[in-house]
This record gives structure tokens, C-alpha cells and sequence, in this order.
């Protein structure tokens, strides 16, 4: 389904505490893109009947079903993509310009 690495789920937690919003859940959307590609929304909100509700490395994650298959199969990770320039990356092979890393 949807998994995050340990940095990302790390890097989750802090943002949680520092925010005043430990204890809710981290809420994605996600967008098909014209050009392909999948563009991705989140944030911190309670988790609702209806959601489809995973929990990966002791973070509760939580999404409308309608993006169920945008999102299966993804991994989240918190990268360093420049000196001094952490972010959150979706490793999605759903995503047409995913690139699978290297094994």
C-alpha cells in the first residue's frame, strides 16, 4: 500500500510536535497532473469513518479512498535534494515520471 521511511517518518513526528498537532493523523491527496506526473497535498487532521487509514512506522496516515490507487504501491521518504534542502519525495510508481531507483 503506502509505506514512508524511517527519515520521513522521523521528520513526520517532529513536524507534528513543533506545529501543536501530535496525535492527529497526516491526511494526503493526490492529483493526476496533465503532463503525467502526480502532484501531492498534506497535512495534519483527524482521522475520519470514511478514510482509507494506514499506519507505517508509528505514523497514523489517513486518505479519501478516491485517491486509493494514485497513491498504492508508494513510498514516502524525507531526502536531501541540496545541501541544506531536506524535503518530503513520493517514490511512486504510478506516477509516469517516476524513475525506479537503482538496486
Amino acid at each position: 500500500m503506502f509505506e514512508l521511511t524511517d527519515r520521513a517518518a522521523a521528520q513526520i513526528f517532529l513536524a507534528a510536535q513543533q506545529s501543536n498537532m501530535a496525535g492527529l493523523a497526516l491526511r494526503l491527496a493526490a492529483k493526476r497532473n496533465a503532463d503525467g506526473s502526480i502532484g501531492y497535498l498534506m497535512g495534519f487532521d483527524e482521522i475520519n469513518e470514511d478514510d482509507v487509514h494506514i499506519n507505517s512506522k508509528g505514523v497514523d496516515i489517513v486518505f479519501a479512498s478516491v485517491y486509493k490507487e494514485l497513491l498504492e504501491g508508494t513510498m514516502m521518504d524525507f531526502a536531501d535534494i541540496e545541501p541544506d534542502d531536506f524535503r518530503f519525495i513520493f517514490l511512486n510508481p504510478n506516477d509516469l515520471h517516476y524513475v525506479p531507483p537503482p538496486h
